[in-house]
């Protein structure tokens, strides 16, 4: 039996986040929002093209009034204004019309794209999240944050669009790539720090679960991250105010992120960013030093990075200024008060952030310490 989690907008029902091991429940989902009578486009990158798009549109054959697919390459490079036009050329050229439907299947990068086209093809069509890691299931694919990269600056164009389903397969983690799958382990670390204390314990007391991928506990550690994001989105769902508490980690971590070329998958630029600000949060007296250190010392386990090679610190920072999050000329930081309560701040300085960027930079010199 599926569990599910209905997710609010202004207070009235909006779409179910639905859990399931499988893929078997997709279609029976999929036909409660109409999809008999639309046409359906799979949107999918050239990986998880070869891994379950021919299965799914097997579910769909004969059962819809067209079901086709469009595929980019796969990265993050590819998460651009040239791949939405080739999206939208496809749909004119199928016929696509706004009441039919687009099915966003793969990770973060596939649905913050396909949640984009669906919000400005034709002015809006339906769209529905089939996330198919970690990350996309735990943080990218709930509350309708859409987006894609300009000239390498993150999600610098982008609109909300919320979805008219999540469906999670939680059966893709056990065969997702080690390297993406516990940078996607990132944000579940990061709900936890910033709103759930015991969740927090919970993932110390299941780490060994966890990294053996047992499904059970894959299960309920996504169902507690996405319970929580749910909640701050449904609180705020166009980040006028609590949604920006997602963002812990985040403003650093985009910045290593756009320097490193996109060479550090995100959640390990996130782990960076998190550590860099638990930093600055024990300097500003909010964290014990103990804290901080435990924080720190908390990805390792998950493989995740602590430090960072050949980075420029003052490059990093000026990086940081052209993030999304700025306002009126200053950065909304995301600092912890506690384990399991976030807070934002607006006085943090340059030398702050600089000195955080110094604690994670790994130079030759440390090396021969």
């Amino acid at each position: 039996m599926a569990q599910r989690l209905p997710v609010l907008y202004n207070k009235k029902p909006c779409y179910d986040i639905v859990f399931q091991q499988s893929f078997d429940g997709l279609w029976e989902e999929l036909a409660e929002l109409g999809a008999a009578d639309k046409r359906l486009c799979i949107v999918t990158d050239s990986t998880v093209d070869g891994l379950y798009a021919a299965q799914i549109l097997k579910f769909l054959e004969g059962k819809c009034r067209k079901a086709v697919k469009y595929v980019f390459p796969a990265g993050e490079e590819h998460k651009n204004l040239d791949t939405v036009r080739g999206v939208y050329r496809f749909l004119i050229e199928e016929g696509f019309d706004r009441k039919d439907m687009l099915l966003a299947l793969g990770g973060g990068v596939c649905g913050d794209l396909t949640g984009f086209v669906a919000a400005t093809y034709l002015r809006g069509i339906d769209f529905v999240q089939i996330p198919t890691t970690l990350l996309a299931q735990a943080d990218s694919s709930i509350g309708g944050k859409t987006g894609v990269d300009f000239d390498s600056y993150k999600n610098m164009v982008g609109a909300f669009k919320m979805p008219r389903l999540v469906y999670m397969n939680l059966s893709v983690l056990k065969t997702l790539e080690e390297r993406q799958f516990y940078s996607g382990f990132a944000e579940v670390m990061k709900s936890a720090l910033i709103k759930d204390a015991p969740f927090y314990e919970w993932l110390i007391e299941n780490m060994y679960e966890i990294c053996e991928r047992d499904l059970n506990t894959l299960e309920e550690m996504v169902i507690r991250t996405c319970s929580i994001k749910k909640m701050v989105v449904e609180k705020d769902p166009t980040e006028q105010g609590d949604r920006a508490l997602l963002n812990l980690g985040h403003t650093i971590g985009h910045a290593i992120e756009k320097y490193k070329n996109f060479e550090l998958y995100h959640g390990e630029c996130v782990a960076l960013g998190t550590v860099a600000a638990a930093y600055i949060s024990w300097k500003k007296e909010m964290l014990s030093m103990e804290e901080f250190y435990e924080i720190r010392d908390m990805f390792v386990p998950f493989y995740l990075p602590i430090s960072v090679d050949d980075i420029n610190p003052q490059e990093i920072l000026k990086l940081t200024k052209s993030d999304k999050k700025m306002e009126a000329g200053t950065i909304k930081f995301i600092l912890l008060k506690k384990i399991g309560k976030a807070v934002i701040d607006r006085t943090v300085t340059d030398e702050e952030i600089l000195a955080a960027i110094e604690e994670i930079n790994f130079s030759e010199e440390d090396a021969h310490e």
